[in-house]
């Protein structure tokens, strides 16, 4: 009896010193810190598809100063393709991009496919800023970051349908929609430049 005594009770001393093992690795053991990027600001936080079909995550433009245009090919505003690309050229190395976003929607002024509206813009404007797939930016179905740029909730200073086509959004370096600019705004406008250079200045 003595012996299966001291038996359970080396049993039970292995187990204690073996849970204590467990629990002095779990709580002493230090963890790793896991990298953490810098948050991507909400009107960034989309995937789009670029005019040659691929996926292209807005959060590459997080820090850049952006203005985002709905363009079509077949407008009377079309000529500010030429404007938007100089100002693109102007101001890219301080921060600027500029991102165009084709659409139908106004007139079916834009009708090409993806392939025949790049080649109109490199053709006839020289235009290297990027230029996204063919999208709509009004009504029901509107792709979510139109809706985000157009919502009052999201863009509460300047909400509202988009009214035609080369409407223009200016978003800040920390992602906040600070101008929205109609049509009749060409990209050389002192309007407009006064915006982009104060905040490429901050």
């Amino acid at each position: 009896m003595k012996k299966l005594l001291n038996s359970l009770m080396g049993v039970a001393v292995s187990a204690a010193l073996i849970s204590g093992c467990a629990v002095a690795q779990t709580t002493t053991t230090p963890t790793t810190p896991q990298a953490t990027k810098k948050g991507v600001p909400a009107v960034l936080n989309f995937t789009m598809k670029s005019l040659d079909g691929k996926d292209v995550n807005l959060s590459k433009y997080s820090g850049k100063v952006i203005l985002v245009v709905n363009t079509a090919s077949r407008c009377g505003y079309t000529k500010q393709f030429g404007g938007l690309q100089a100002l693109n050229e102007k101001y890219a190395a301080q921060g600027l991009t500029v991102l165009g976003f084709p659409s139908n929607d106004f007139g079916g002024q834009d009708p090409g496919s993806d392939e025949e509206i790049g080649a109109f813009c490199k053709k006839n404007y020289g235009v290297s800023f990027d230029m996204f797939s063919k999208v709509t930016v009004k009504g029901e179905n509107k792709v979510p970051f139109f809706k985000f740029l157009t919502d009052a909730q999201t863009n509460p200073a300047s909400p509202g349908e988009i009214g035609w086509n080369f409407e223009k959004f200016l978003i800040s370096r920390d992602g906040k929609i600070i101008g929205r600019y109609k049509s009749k705004v060409a990209p050389d406008s002192p309007e407009l430049l006064k915006a982009v250079e104060a905040e490429l200045a901050k």
